[in-house]
């Protein structure tokens, strides 16, 4: 009897170690693994930078008195045009509202417009949806923001669901220079090392090369590397370059991205008055307890470059890189030395 009680003793005491070992392999598996698939990484000081919520010394009523004249010139100018789709055209090519993501929960419509602080606002809006296991926008890494299938699209829905939505929803996007855009673009595809350089070299540059440079090298021609600003400008504005509405989304005009003339924003912000009007938008949607639009210690420098880069233009090439753009500059009052 006394053998088999002390049988019984050690195979509960194995089990006890078997079960408290599976436990804690379950655990340090589980604490290495990324939470909702994101890998989060945390730069210190920029959660420094943004301690502190943001608040505007511009008052509530001077940023809504400067949202109605945006929207009023944006109205103007639009029914000057006449050159803009009607609702139900894009309703039966919804595939033009690829670029709205919308936030059921908060009722938000957000047009996102790459190289307008549409990084952050991504980031933003995964914290609000829930969709990383962080508070903090500037603790998700910048690809994951932008991976695919991480929002939903307007284009998703049917299109009574696309009505209500864009009649109920709060609906907002941002702007910027539209040379100043391009600019942008231009420097984080082509001339400098980011992550998605690799593709548009390869994608966009290799042709850029062998269509626009005499005698261009072999290792140009391969690489696809060493672009200069006005051969992308004589890309974007050769008559064989495929239309602009089908244009890379770097560079796509800002109009043909959100259609401010058949959506009726709540809200146009610049990326000039970026703080402010991020602020307002969530003040607004009654969201500002929760998040704070994220502050970067680092500011552009693109707008003090586009006069450097330009220059390097001849007046035909920058007037017909004008046009291209010119709904861009006219809606959002936009304006250039010398082309008004």
């Amino acid at each position: 009897m006394r053998v088999v009680l002390l049988r019984r003793g050690r195979q509960l005491v194995l089990l006890s170690c078997i079960g408290f070992c599976l436990w804690l392999g379950t655990f340090l598996i589980q604490d290495k693994l990324p939470k909702h698939g994101y890998s989060l990484k945390i730069d210190e000081s920029l959660q420094e930078v943004n301690a502190e919520k943001y608040v505007p010394q511009r008052s509530y009523e001077s940023l809504e008195r400067e949202q109605f004249s945006r929207r009023r010139l944006a109205q103007d100018v639009c029914q000057l045009s006449r050159a803009y789709p009607n609702l139900d055209s894009v309703i039966e090519d919804r595939e033009q509202l690829d670029h709205i993501i919308v936030d059921e929960e908060h009722r938000l419509l957000y047009c996102y417009v790459p190289k307008v602080a549409c990084t952050n606002w991504k980031r933003l809006l995964m914290v609000l949806m829930g969709k990383a296991n962080t508070t903090d926008p500037l603790a998700i890494l910048a690809d994951d923001s932008h991976r695919p299938h991480v929002f939903r699209r307007l284009n998703n829905y049917t299109g009574e669901e696309i009505r209500y939505r864009l009649e109920h929803f709060m609906k907002f996007m941002f702007i910027r220079h539209p040379f100043e855009r391009l600019l942008s673009a231009y420097r984080n595809k082509f001339s400098q090392n980011s992550s998605s350089s690799d593709y548009f070299r390869s994608r966009y540059g290799r042709h850029i090369i062998r269509e626009y440079r005499i005698n261009a090298s072999e290792d140009s021609l391969l690489r696809g590397h060493d672009v200069t600003f006005r051969e992308f400008v004589q890309y974007i504005i050769d008559p064989r370059t495929i239309a602009r509405s089908v244009f890379n989304e770097h560079w796509r005009p800002m109009v043909d991205l959100c259609l401010p003339c058949t959506i009726q924003y709540n809200i146009i912000g610049k990326y000039e008055s970026l703080m402010d009007d991020a602020w307002l938008v969530l003040e607004k949607a009654r969201l500002s307890h929760i998040v704070s639009f994220p502050r970067s210690e680092k500011p552009s420098s693109t707008n003090s470059l586009v006069e450097e880069y330009t220059s390097q233009l001849t007046k035909e090439e920058l007037l017909h890189l004008y046009h291209i753009y010119e709904m861009d500059f006219r809606l959002f009052d936009y304006h250039y030395p010398g082309l008004n």
